[in-house]
């Protein structure tokens, strides 16, 4: 067997000397030996696949929300992905999502299946008409970003501020218009919006103006191109809906996996700001929401539902124990702000409702 240096190798694979040695030390490469203080290599060793490089098709599959977003399941994503149900029923090959907010669900659902159909939708026309334009033209959609990422982080605080401000009054004024060609313009200020806001906020007024002061962030992501590029390629056969979720029922069959994540019953009275949208999700929309739920179990769609748990402030609050009182209900770990006092943060249970068991 014939060997070669470590710098001809480099060489042979375009990649640097400090590298091979670092895949020799790792026992990555096959046959290499280190003698007389050197590392020598078969000299048909293959390369290893690295996988930091951003080509790793791992890295091209898996999408990520592309927004901050109040009440996100990032965190309680192993719980959720428990219900999943595409592995052990093979008959369910749909997956419906009629709250999607940030898509935290939708997207750890389709990096790990391949559903036929899927169907997304929310009330947030704004939100909507961001994953469609993200959907339908991520590269204009990319370089309008990458402009004003580009812009912002060359000011210094005080024109950052005015920059905002000018760009939160852009936006609301295009929300008013409500064109569709200027829909590109207006999803790119709200992810820019998003990624400057304080906390990453989406609220609105009764007005339905976007409203929230600028954050304070030195250095923040504003265009992150990889996952964009991931998150189009994800939707392109997705079916994306600007409306109420009762819109669903002709989607939803005895074929499909719904996950509902409606606006949160306030767990305090201070916790009911309008985060989303300038209408209320109050104890009738609630109840109505568990009617509408027990209509797509009849179908025979198999379904989850997240919520909050109104004992966590209250032991004898029954709420949601009586309006699903046909389904099985799971009190899951969740680290939320309960309330504007300190004292009040941290671990809360949240509930998971469903109509089969996981």
């Amino acid at each position: 067997m014939a060997f070669v240096s470590a710098k001809d190798i480099a060489t042979k694979w375009g990649i640097s000397q400090r590298r091979v040695a670092t895949l020799c030390s790792e026992n990555r490469i096959e046959g290499a030996t280190f003698v007389a203080n050197a590392w020598i290599i078969p000299e048909n060793a293959l390369k290893p696949l690295d996988a930091r490089k951003k080509d790793n098709p791992k890295n091209n599959l898996d999408a990520k929300p592309f927004l901050k977003w109040a009440g996100g399941k990032g965190q309680l994503l192993k719980e959720i992905s428990a219900y999943y149900p595409f592995e052990k029923d093979k008959t369910i090959t749909k997956y419906a999502e009629p709250f999607v907010g940030g898509g935290a669900v939708l997207f750890d659902v389709l990096n790990k299946f391949s559903p036929d159909e899927v169907y997304i939708s929310d009330i947030n026309k704004d939100l909507i008409d961001t994953y469609i334009a993200i959907r339908d033209n991520v590269d204009e959609f990319i370089e309008r970003l990458k402009s004003v990422e580009k812009a912002y982080l060359e000011l210094d605080d005080a024109d950052r501020k005015d920059m905002y401000i000018k760009a939160r009054g852009r936006f609301n004024e295009l929300k008013h218009m409500d064109r569709a060609d200027l829909n590109p313009e207006k999803s790119m200020l709200m992810i820019f919006l998003n990624r400057t806001c304080f906390n990453g906020l989406y609220r609105v007024n009764k007005k339905g103006d976007f409203n929230v002061p600028i954050g304070a962030y030195k250095n923040p992501q504003i265009c992150n191109e990889d996952n964009l590029r991931a998150i189009s390629k994800k939707l392109k056969d997705v079916k994306i809906v600007c409306g109420d979720y009762k819109e669903s029922a002709g989607f939803i069959d005895d074929k499909t996996f719904v996950y509902f994540d409606p606006p949160y019953r306030p767990l305090t009275p201070t916790a009911n700001f309008t985060s989303y949208t300038e209408e209320l999700f109050d104890d009738k929309n609630q109840l109505e929401l568990a009617r509408f739920v027990q209509e797509l179990d009849n179908k025979g769609a198999k379904i989850v539902v997240s919520n909050s748990d109104p004992k966590n402030t209250n032991k004898d609050d029954d709420f949601f124990d009586k309006a699903y009182s046909k389904q099985n209900i799971k009190r899951v770990s969740a680290t939320r702000m309960i309330n504007r006092n300190s004292d009040a943060r941290g671990k809360i249970s949240e509930l998971l409702i469903s109509n089969f068991n996981n």
